[in-house]
């Protein structure tokens, strides 16, 4: 699983997992998730995560070194 700073971004921005999710049009469980390392986001919504926090994708997820 990837390491993500979307919790950090999110809460910086003083939005909730469904704020979130309502921008990124997915749900508040999914928004959990992700934050939780139980899911990796499909690529398209990791760009469509990367364009909202106006940051390139590798400021927001990182692969563990084992994944390589």
């Amino acid at each position: 699983m990837m390491q993500n700073r979307l919790k950090i971004l999110r809460k910086e921005r003083g939005w909730s997992q469904t704020v979130l999710g309502e921008k990124l049009d997915v749900s508040r469980q999914t928004i959990n998730a992700i934050e939780a390392g139980r899911y990796n986001p499909s690529l398209p919504l990791a760009f469509k995560i990367a364009r909202l926090f106006e940051r390139p994708i590798e400021d927001i997820f990182q692969s563990n070194s084992e994944d390589i």
